[in-house]
Formats: structure tokens, C-alpha cells, sequence
């Protein structure tokens, strides 16, 4: 095994190479034809979070304009699809796509969507297509570095915690709640199995990120063949799921959600695609707070907790359980050893001895897959 990094600083991850000052003027002569400006909107307070995800490009702004006379503004969140020359982490990127499954949940249901402006796919402006949203305040639990370590989260007590992981079970019970998603999200649907479709669409993911580049990792290969040994015989009804379902990508008021982010990756499927990723990622952070010796949250999340919350809000006998944490281990092997590769480009990080060390979280899933793993 390679050198543990110190998880407990923030990374340095190049997310895109815009000029902000040349990005502000962009934005305030796209926006003025937008709202029929009297005048080129002022863009002030833009900046790119430093704790944000590397599957999109987001910019935050306040603009400032008039329009016929009238004063109006506000504060704004610009997503937009990854540059080529970004190194991306997916192999596509539909914006159309996620802004529609953000306006269908939002009109389905009581999931706190963040408000859409504007949806631009003319890529002469930026390049990139890209929507704009309503800012909403709040707090959320960070990625980099872990929430397991230090922070509101790590600061709360073990019953605001639980306050925290059960609203999370809520958004993703009411995600799945949601009727006639053929319809709804029509795009999302297909010839088949859900299930099938996802699988295989993961394969062909990782076959581009990493295997077309030579990259063959045998601790993904086997995961692979673990997963179709143990296809499970019924799936169960398939519903929307949020697919990157976690408390990072809430934003919290107090510990009531107040804005539901990051649907790149919602998709059709059964109801533990969303169980399996939201327990197996925190799992993920606390392994890396275990291997820090330090304790981590043992109490949040925890696998029989998420699974009697959500059966207690859907009524739902959870099934397979098993199966689809190894399948969002999986999963997120093939992102973060995407994300390493990306690294490597950008001079952030060396190649590793053994392929295997591609994958982050590596004794966890190997010890998944031994049958080894142990939970607290």
C-alpha cells in the first residue's frame, strides 16, 4: 500500500481553470438578456467553493440590475458542465437532463429543491451548457476534509446528529414516493431491468475513465464479478432514485434540510441503489477516520438505523442489503479512481505502486467482498 495522505487537510483539486473577472463579465452580459436589463447587471462576490464536487463546474454570484426602471437581484449558484480540457470525471455531462429531473421532483413532491432560474444549453457563452438557481443559505456537512473529523457535524450531539441522518432517510424516502416517473422522467427510462441498464452503463463508465487508458484495476475487476455471482433474484418495484443520496449534498437549516442538491446521477432503479450508497458513503468517511486513529462517528448512519427509518417512512421490507453497499463500493471505486487519475494529470498526486491503490477506500471493499468487513 501506498502512503496514506493526511485526509484530514483540505485537498487541493483543480476544478477548472476560468478566469473569474473574465466570468463575471460573461455573466453579467448573458444575464442582461435575460432579464431585460436597463443596463449590464453588476456581478459581485463570485467564487467557486473550495469544498465542492469535481463532476461539475459551480459558481456562486450576486447580481444586481434594473429592469424598466425597477431595481431586482439576488443571489445565484451557476452550474456547468465539466470543460474537456478538465479531465472530467463522467464520460457525459446532461445538464438538460439534470435541470429537468430537479423541476419534476420539485413539482412532485415536498423535497426542497433548490429554486431553478435559467437554463442556457447556447454553449457559445461559456462553451459549457449550464443552469442558474436561487442561492440558499445553510450549512452543509463537508467532503474535504470528512465531517467525521472536525466541524458542525462532529460538533452536534449524537441526537442532533440522528436528526440529521433521519432527515436524510426522509428526502431519499420521498424521492422514492414519487408516481408515474415514466412519465415524469421519461428520459431516465428504458428497455429491461433498471438495475441492468445501471450495471452495464457503470461498466462502459469505467471501461473510458480508466481501462481504455490502460488502466485495468483487479480490485474493480473482481467486484465485477462478485456483483453478477450474486445478482439478486427480485429487485423490486423501480423507482426514481436521487443516486448521489448523502447528507453532503444537503444543505442543512439548523438540522432540517433546506435545499436538496447534486441529481447527476438520479436514475431509475430499485430502492436500495440510494440505502446502499447513502450508508456505504459514510462508512467510507468513518474507515478513513479509523485508519487516522481517531473515532470518527460511529453513531451516524448507521446500516440497522437507516434501514429501520426508511422502513418505518415506505412501509418497505429492505432486501439484498448487502449486495448494494458492495455495488456503491463499486461505484465509488470507479470515482475515486477516476478523481486519482485526474489528480496524476494535474500534478496533484504520484501514480501508485499497485493498481489496486487506485481505489481509495481498498480494504473496506476488500473486506466486503471477504465477507470480513466490520461494522460497529
Amino acid at each position: 500500500m501506498s502512503d496514506d495522505p493526511d485526509l484530514t487537510a483540505q485537498q487541493s483539486l483543480t476544478v477548472t481553470e476560468r478566469d473569474l473577472d473574465e466570468l463575471a463579465e460573461q455573466l453579467s452580459q448573458w444575464l442582461s438578456g435575460q432579464v431585460g436589463a436597463d443596463a449590464p447587471p453588476k456581478i459581485t462576490d463570485l467564487s467557486k467553493p473550495s469544498t465542492g464536487g469535481m463532476s461539475s463546474t459551480t459558481i456562486l454570484f450576486d447580481a444586481a440590475w434594473t429592469a424598466n426602471g425597477v431595481a431586482d437581484g439576488g443571489s445565484f449558484v451557476a452550474r456547468m458542465a465539466p470543460e474537456d480540457a478538465s479531465f472530467p470525471v463522467f464520460q457525459s455531462y446532461d445538464l438538460a437532463l439534470q435541470h429537468q429531473v430537479m423541476a419534476g421532483v420539485a413539482e412532485a413532491s415536498q423535497v426542497a429543491v433548490p429554486p431553478l432560474r435559467w437554463l442556457e444549453l447556447d454553449e457559445s457563452f461559456f462553451g459549457t451548457p449550464f443552469f442558474v438557481m436561487e442561492k440558499v443559505e445553510g450549512r452543509v456537512p463537508a467532503d474535504n476534509p470528512p465531517y467525521v473529523f472536525f466541524g458542525w457535524v462532529f460538533d452536534a450531539t449524537v441526537e442532533e446528529r440522528a436528526q440529521i441522518a433521519d432527515a436524510t432517510v426522509e428526502v431519499i424516502a420521498q424521492v422514492h414516493a414519487i408516481d408515474d416517473i415514466s412519465r415524469r422522467f421519461p428520459a431516465l427510462d428504458g428497455e429491461g431491468s433498471a438495475l441492468r441498464r445501471h450495471f452495464e452503463a457503470q461498466r462502459a463508465w469505467y471501461n473510458w475513465a480508466l481501462t481504455d487508458d490502460g488502466v485495468e484495476i483487479p480490485l474493480i475487476e473482481r467486484t465485477f464479478a462478485w456483483l453478477e455471482a450474486h445478482w439478486p433474484a427480485e429487485t423490486g418495484p423501480e423507482v426514481l432514485n436521487w443516486g448521489d443520496a448523502r447528507p453532503g449534498n444537503i444543505l442543512f437549516n439548523g438540522f432540517t434540510p433546506a435545499a436538496v442538491l447534486d441529481w447527476e446521477m438520479a436514475t431509475f432503479g430499485p430502492r436500495e441503489l440510494d440505502l446502499g450508497w447513502v450508508i456505504f458513503i459514510h462508512r467510507f468517511f468513518q474507515d478513513i477516520a479509523t485508519r487516522f486513529d481517531q473515532p470518527g462517528l460511529s453513531d451516524f448512519l448507521r446500516r440497522d438505523a437507516v434501514v429501520a427509518k426508511y422502513e418505518e417512512l415506505t412501509g418497505h421490507s429492505v432486501q439484498n442489503l448487502d449486495f448494494y453497499i458492495i455495488y456503491a463500493a463499486l461505484r465509488h471505486a470507479i470515482v475515486m479512481a477516476r478523481i486519482k487519475r485526474r489528480m496524476i494529470h494535474f500534478g496533484e498526486d504520484t501514480v501508485p505502486a499497485e493498481l489496486d491503490d487506485y481505489v481509495m477506500h481498498r480494504l473496506s471493499l476488500e473486506a466486503l467482498l471477504d465477507g470480513t468487513y466490520e461494522w460497529d
